[in-house]
């Protein structure tokens, strides 16, 4: 009995002496966990990094668009708007408006005008630059949104991985030294169980800024298609007046 205690208490003594810190799992852990958990650190930081870069371009973006679309309606004439802007738009809106104007200007000054066809050619010239225009600077927003997504689906998966593995090497201990009692496994399973952890650490935020974002995303390109819907309306009616 007395030696059931003593070994009782010898093994206390020996699992609390163990370092269960983030940094002593990190260094006691195999090649392979230490490699996942580095690839799991660095995913986690550039997705945050992507995140903040998402909410605060996008927020520029909509503020930029906002004061477009006052002076597009402010009632200065197309001409005028185009020249103001010239040929650096500073958001994506503006830079539809100058493909659209730069195809408008192109068609008028060649005189492409001489048949009753011409007109609708034009237009729907103008409207297919104009869908380049939204997929191109839609393209260009949504840069880097591939990585939150594969983020999100597959740093669980490199998470229990590397648990799995570490693991095995626990298994691997308990047949080396023929003693299962918990000072010996407890510092590998540790280890796996902190691989799992910074997979969901990657994976969670991943997944809820990839929904949100993409949220915010569809409405700025609803944004952009309406305006590009109302331009080619404008434009039309210019073509059927000077006709």
């Amino acid at each position: 009995m007395e030696s059931n205690v003593i070994d009782t208490v010898t093994l206390g003594g020996s699992v609390a002496a163990i370092d269960f810190s983030v940094w002593s799992l990190f260094l006691r852990a195999d090649v392979i966990v230490k490699a996942v958990i580095i690839i799991l650190l660095l995913a986690s930081i550039w997705c945050w990094a992507i995140i903040f870069e998402k909410i605060i371009g996008l927020r520029r973006l909509n503020s930029r668009s906002t004061e477009f679309e006052n002076a597009f309606w402010s009632g200065l004439s197309l001409d005028e708007l185009y020249d103001r802007i010239g040929s650096q738009p500073r958001d994506p809106m503006s830079a539809v408006f100058v493909t659209a104007m730069q195809e408008w200007r192109r068609s008028l000054t060649k005189g492409m005008r001489a048949s009753q066809s011409t007109p609708t050619k034009v237009q729907e010239r103008i409207d297919r630059v104009m869908q380049i225009a939204v997929m191109r600077e839609m393209d260009r927003v949504e840069r880097y949104m591939t990585f939150l997504a594969s983020t999100g689906a597959t740093a669980p998966f490199i998470g229990l991985f590397g648990t799995v593995w570490g693991i095995m090497n626990s298994f691997q201990a308990i047949a080396l030294t023929k003693n299962t009692s918990l000072a010996v496994v407890a510092p590998g399973i540790a280890e796996a169980l902190f691989a799992t952890a910074l997979g969901l650490l990657a994976a969670i935020p991943a997944v809820l800024a990839f929904n949100k974002l993409s949220k915010d995303l569809d409405r700025f390109a609803g944004r952009l298609d309406s305006f590009a819907g109302e331009f080619s309306a404008i434009l039309s009616r210019q073509l059927e007046e000077k006709d």
